[in-house]
């Protein structure tokens, strides 16, 4: 794209001036070059509008027609406004209502032509058909040629600005800037991919010919949205493949294991490694053996064994004289991590150290003199302050807290260290290699030969005795049990049962058995006290929050009660109920869910039952919740995809993926196409300097 158009001020088109750039600004519109890539969220076939007599019941259905009345209905006893529009296009009328808005009063008068969108019912008190709250536009003749008879582009607005406003914008935009739109992609890219030119697409994308497909539009599948969504995932990846292949070429540290230390801890454990594991580990190893920095994702699901691969080599680099840095996203899990290494190294003359934001001893002189091997900690290991003298290994807990950034921040702490990246979220393989795309990627796809499915039940607040006399038949077998809410003590704006008053509950309940309670705001020590009582079954019944969805390891409790289970997030479920089934003995989840629930919590109660498989898990968490939401924080450090979206265009993604790969094979800084480089540096702009030199 010309320089020109990312430079050109939204204000200074024609249509716009100052007020109505104000607005624009609000949907992230400041250029030309954004109003360009401001797409459409749906498209309307206005070429052939439904006739009011032929309109399907609960179809969203698009009219034109003469507004014959628009009044305020005012219901006192209901305390509510009704603003109704009546609409005749002459084969019948339709009733368009909304509620509680009066003011709309004033934008309608009678006999103007109007355009409504909505879903189509039936008033159950006078049977005449109406849409709540339908899209709304008032037509007239001057410039009714982009607002009617053709496929028409719907936009998102905002207080103040119409759609009918944005579209003449658009038009306005495109009819006098097409021509200034370079194409960056190489064309051999395009004929390779069979893509559209890049002018093409943004002139279809927001103004589409008669006759395609409004399916695929809507969609956001058509051959131009699959051109925009190509030239992001390109950016993306290219960017990515840039830094894979900076780290590469980067001095590291060769490490040569005496594997001494590693012995002695392989021989300590009261278990056989894993297949899986061993494989992992010898990825990890190749790895550190090389003089260039390891940058490879670790993922397995929960309580396949991650920490100890990890631990392995953290061994390694304490024998060659190199510390090691254990960085998670909570306190919480820092804590535990520092709790389950320290028990497995303290006899083996290694130093371990916790540093969180509230650690109240902070070691700073221990660490940057080398005394301490292992620091573990949050992202307080990367503030100011914190110096090491020789640090290796930089192993990142949970990835998704953490992005490209601050892996970039902590390597500066040190000569290039060696990075391990750590995720129990299982992520389908397509969307880890746009997540870690900048990794090597090793799967822990096996669990221990101990661990057995997990029994998940489902269960109503009517059938509370029930799971009375599971609880107590585990118990009297001589198992334990843990028994998680979502919150720490009543609030009084949610009505949770909270872990405070649970316990209260339960000791009445059970009055033969002891019953503890752990929570987040407990002091560290405390934390660490209870749950050693409940792994040396002390205690029979644990009621938590839900700081023991990680690291903590009972192979005695075999029954976990999730209260209030339709308020978690599916792999939040999931990470709870790993904490059981971690023995020898048959293991059972119970989700106690309170009516009424939504149709999204009743599809994650459903797939627990169903499967004990997290990538599957994963699949269907991401289908429910679409990938924003999904990832959330996860893309932290990474540019935005705006236009593509990376689970409906997984298949694409994987040819900008080939693409960029090999481009930066044969022309690491992008040398031989210059606007694609300049698209490029305006896409990871102050996210991560690609370019070293020049």
């Amino acid at each position: 794209m010309d320089k020109d158009l990312s430079d050109l001020q939204i204000q200074y088109t024609k249509g716009v001036g100052p007020q109505r750039s104000r607005l624009l600004n609000r949907l992230g519109i400041r250029t030309v070059r954004d109003a360009l890539y401001y797409l459409p969220h749906r498209y309307e076939d206005r070429s052939n509008l439904r006739k009011i007599s032929n309109l399907q019941y609960n179809n969203v259905e698009t009219i034109a027609g003469r507004v014959v009345a628009a009044e305020v209905v005012r219901l006192p006893k209901r305390k509510m406004t009704i603003f109704e529009l009546i609409v005749n296009d002459g084969s019948g009328f339709i009733r368009g209502k909304w509620f509680n808005q009066p003011f709309m009063q004033k934008n309608f008068k009678v006999g103007q032509q109007v355009v409504l969108c909505g879903t189509v019912k039936i008033n159950s008190y006078h049977g005449g058909i109406e849409m709540d709250n339908p899209e709304h536009e008032i037509i007239s003749d001057d410039d009714s040629f982009i607002h009617t008879n053709r496929v028409v582009p719907v936009y998102r607005v905002t207080s103040g600005l119409s759609v009918r406003q944005i579209r003449s914008i658009m038009f306005n935009i495109l009819n006098t800037c097409i021509q200034d739109v370079h194409d960056p992609m190489p064309v051999e890219i395009l004929k390779r991919n069979n893509l559209p030119i890049l002018s093409e697409s943004l002139s279809q994308v927001h103004f589409p010919d008669a006759g395609v497909d409004l399916g695929l539009f809507n969609r956001g599948v058509s051959n131009f949205h699959k051109r925009l969504s190509f030239d992001e995932l390109f950016l993306f990846e290219l960017g990515l493949a840039i830094m894979k292949r900076g780290t590469a070429l980067d001095k590291g540290i060769a490490f040569h294991p005496e594997s001494t230390l590693l012995k002695r801890l392989i021989r300590t454990l009261p278990f056989r490694l894993t297949m899986a594991q061993e494989r992992v580990f010898s990825d990890i190893l190749k790895d550190m053996k090389l003089p260039h920095p390891m940058n490879r994702l670790m993922q397995g699901d929960v309580g396949c064994g991650k920490t100890i691969v990890a631990l392995m080599a953290m061994t390694v680099a304490a024998e060659n004289g190199y510390q090691s840095a254990l960085m998670a996203p909570t306190e919480i899990l820092a804590e535990q991590h520092y709790i389950n290494i320290h028990r497995m190294i303290e006899d083996m003359g290694l130093k371990i150290c916790l540093l969180t934001g509230s650690t109240k001893e902070r070691p700073l002189r221990e660490i940057a003199s080398g005394e301490i091997d292992i620091i573990v900690g949050t992202h307080a290991l990367i503030q100011e302050g914190v110096t090491f003298k020789n640090l290796g290994l930089v192993i990142i807990d949970e990835q998704h807290k953490f992005g490209v950034m601050q892996r970039a921040l902590l390597r500066k702490k040190a000569l290039n260290p060696d990075v391990l990246v750590m995720t129990a979220t299982p992520i389908p393989r397509t969307l880890s290699l746009t997540l870690y795309g900048d990794l090597d990627y090793s799967v822990i796809d096996e669990l221990p030969p101990e661990r057995r499915p997990v029994e998940t039940m489902l269960f109503n607040a009517q059938q509370k005795d029930k799971i009375y006399r599971l609880i107590r038949e585990e118990v009297h077998k001589g198992r334990q049990v843990y028994v998680v809410y979502p919150l720490i003590e009543e609030s009084e704006k949610v009505d949770l049962r909270s872990a405070i008053q649970g316990k209260n509950a339960f000791e009445k309940v059970f009055p033969e058995f002891s019953v503890g309670l752990i929570h987040g705001r407990m002091k560290p020590q405390g934390r660490e006290e209870l749950m050693t009582s409940f792994k040396n079954g002390v205690i029979d019944i644990l009621v938590s929050t839900t700081v023991i969805e990680v690291g903590v390891d009972v192979p005695n409790a075999t029954l976990m009660l999730i209260i209030h289970a339709e308020r978690f997030g599916l792999s939040q479920l999931h990470q709870l109920r790993g904490r059981v089934g971690r023995g020898a003995h048959k293991s059972y989840c119970i989700l106690l869910a309170y009516e009424p629930y939504g149709d999204d919590a009743r599809k994650r109660l459903d797939i627990m039952i169903r499967s004990n498989d997290g990538f599957r898990i994963a699949e269907e968490d991401l289908d429910i919740r679409g990938p924003g939401e999904f990832f959330g924080t996860r893309q932290s450090g990474l540019p935005d995809l705006r236009i593509a979206n990376i689970v409906r265009d997984a298949h694409l993604l994987n040819m900008a993926r080939g693409e960029a790969f090999s481009l930066i094979d044969t022309d690491p800084d992008v040398r031989n196409f210059p606007l694609l480089r300049k698209s490029l540096e305006t896409f990871w702009k102050g996210r991560v300097e690609l370019f070293k030199t020049g």
